[in-house]
């Protein structure tokens, strides 16, 4: 038998970013070597979405639905944009939170290619060359997000499937910011698992061992991090679902030397930031003036924290102030500075207790921390169910006439309250932002919109404004500016109106955000980038999918 002739694939069917399936016309088939690879009939790319929605519309699952665009987008790129951007608060519970996690789980049982780079720290030095396969210029890349997929979401430890957290934040950016997603990458920070169910899947793809930590792990990161600024000095360094620690420690050391962000600790916090902000105009009062509580003190919770310490200075506080206008209360209740197992993050919020009368190893909780701190906030990033009870709310509505009580735990089940309960058990008077989306409330003949604090109201915004801009960093100022953006869209007025924007105008949002960034990067002095007419620089540089 003489040798086999395998017949070639046009690379113009191959290449997502490429392929128009049966959008090709019949003249750009025969110029492309396409002529006989396609049925006869020529859609628009209007009508291919509509095609693709339909079928949407046949799956039972969301988890189906969430596969059939995930092989849409590895195929045919503009489409799968085009879905998004037609149907985004539809299609963002599918392909992001929180099917996405469903997803990840089923990553090595259900994988059938996927987009993005896979490194692994048993082979730190394919980093270099795994970046060179991309065959892209310095100034090619504007955006990277990686994960090491130590905390994926709620679920925790999901090793080299983590991977869809960073793709799915990616078609975020581009769906909702306007970012070209041929000029983003997504990267998979495979340094082990811990997680024994992967260890033991015969058919698990990433490294078979447990979670490297320490020197190992950070001589790893720093290396990607100096790789992937050396490769694309201009990019955004996103970093997705590490662990607490590591989160911290990666802002920490590289701050103030790169361009990076960490959405579950900015993001998080710009987004709560411009809920208070907006709940200080709708009852009168400052930011300055507010008392805050936050339960659930991990990486979120503090991070929220130091967003809104951050905002209070900037109206006017300092840090010392700032710092003693917020409680934080963790496991073992309201944190203080005697406290052996502090981190060190929590610390400037720990409080004294001999100034409170409390008595050495008692143990304050909720109820009673609302008594001692009299607060005008209550941020809850606990995860747990039911922990803003009806007495709680009584008592902040005790505190003042219009407290804010944010139940920001993902998913609905784990909300610290129900909004329909906060707002009959303060009658009315609580100003209520959410990590889920929540249906309107109706009481007394008033429609109470929940808004939702979604980090999908700012993160693509920064990502945008930081690419007109060029900024070499991102600052406190940029993301202050980013909140303020968010609130001011908002704007609540009347009784019953949401603190927050709607998701369903994310392109607008994102762009109010990106001018507010990019303003702030230049009067911060790490803006590379100046235009004359900001807005018109902004809509030149989103991204849209077409085929024109």
């Amino acid at each position: 038998m003489g040798d086999v002739n395998v017949p070639r694939f046009p690379a113009a069917l191959s290449t997502p970013s490429l392929n128009r399936g049966v959008g090709f016309t019949h003249e750009e088939r025969r110029r492309l070597g396409l002529t006989g690879r396609l049925p006869s009939a020529v859609l628009t790319l209007e009508q291919q979405a509509e095609r693709v929605w339909r079928q949407l519309q046949t799956m039972a699952t969301d988890l189906g639905r969430n596969l059939l665009l995930e092989q849409l987008h590895y195929r045919h790129e503009l489409l799968y944009f085009k879905m998004l951007t037609d149907h985004l608060p539809e299609l963002m519970p599918v392909v992001y939170t929180p099917t996405v996690g469903e997803a990840i789980q089923r990553f090595s049982d259900e994988y059938r290619g996927q987009r993005g780079l896979f490194l692994s720290i048993d082979q730190p030095e394919d980093v270099g060359p795994a970046f060179e396969t991309l065959g892209q210029g310095p100034d090619d890349i504007d955006l990277i997000v990686c994960t090491d997929a130590e905390a994926i979401l709620g679920i925790g430890d999901w090793g080299v499937g983590g991977i869809q957290i960073a793709v799915g934040k990616l078609a975020l950016y581009t769906a909702g910011g306007g970012i070209d997603p041929r000029r983003t990458l997504a990267v998979s920070l495979d340094v082990g698992t811990d997680n024994e169910q992967l260890l033991q899947d015969p058919f698990y793809l990433g490294v078979r061992h447990g979670r490297r930590r320490g020197e190992e792990y950070d001589k790893f990161i720093d290396h990607y991090i100096e790789t992937a600024h050396q490769m694309f000095p201009r990019a955004l360094l996103h970093f997705e679902d590490f662990g607490p620690a590591n989160a911290r420690k990666i802002l920490q050391k590289y701050g103030s030397k790169y361009c990076v962000f960490n959405d579950d600790v900015q993001g998080t916090g710009a987004v709560v930031v411009a809920a208070v902000d907006g709940g200080t105009e709708a009852n009168g009062t400052r930011f300055r003036d507010q008392r805050i509580i936050v339960f659930g003190a991990g990486t979120a919770g503090i991070g929220v924290a130091d967003q809104i310490r951050d905002a209070i200075v900037a109206d006017g506080a300092t840090i010392e102030q700032a710092e003693s206008q917020i409680w934080a209360i963790d496991k073992q209740g309201l944190l203080f500075d005697d406290m052996a197992d502090l981190r060190d993050f929590q610390v400037p919020y720990a409080k004294n207790r001999r100034e409170l009368g409390v008595a050495p190893g008692e143990r304050v909780g909720l109820l009673e921390a609302i008594k001692l701190a009299s607060p005008t906030v209550l941020l809850g990033s606990s995860a747990v169910s039911g922990a803003f009870t009806q007495e709680v709310v009584e008592a902040m509505t005790a505190c003042c006439e219009r407290p804010m009580i944010f139940p920001l735990s993902n998913p609905t089940s784990r909300m610290e309250a129900m909004p329909v309960d906060i707002v009959q058990w303060s009658k009315g008077k609580a100003l209520i932002a959410t990590g889920s989306p929540a249906a309107p409330v109706e009481y007394n003949g008033v429609t109470y919109t929940i808004g939702q604090a979604n980090n999908v109201l700012v993160f693509p915004g920064i990502g945008l404004g930081v690419i007109i801009s060029g900024a070499r960093l991102l600052t406190q100022g940029m993301l202050h500016a980013a909140a303020k953006a968010i609130a001011l869209l908002a704007n609540p007025k009347d009784p019953g109106d949401s603190l927050l924007p709607d998701v369903c105008d994310l392109r607008s949002t994102s762009a109010a955000v990106a001018e507010a960034v990019y303003e702030a990067a230049v009067a911060d002095g790490v803006a590379t980038r100046t235009h004359d007419n900001v807005k018109q620089a902004i809509q030149d540089t989103m991204w849209w999918p077409t085929y024109d």
